[in-house]
């Protein structure tokens, strides 16, 4: 049996990403050490405090792990 109506209509599949939420998380979280963004289907994201490095990602979870590599590799120097 499956859902129909309106209720089944405003449903979001499992991958998909509300924009608007995901970049205030990535704000709320790296707000302070990164400029976050989403355009042309690619979220990015740009250190604030050197080199201005585009990190890209085409999900929320590939530009988490980008930003978390470099941030490990800035850190540790």
């Amino acid at each position: 049996m499956t859902a129909s109506g309106p209720a089944a209509a405003s449903r979001r599949g499992v991958f998909d990403v509300e924009e608007q939420r995901a970049t205030e998380a990535f704000r709320l979280t790296w707000g302070q050490a990164y400029d976050i963004g989403f355009a042309g289907g690619t979220w990015r994201a740009r250190r604030l405090d050197g080199p201005r490095t585009l990190i890209t990602g085409s999900t929320p979870d590939e530009l988490t792990i980008a930003i978390r590599a470099d941030w490990a590799c800035r850190s540790a120097r």
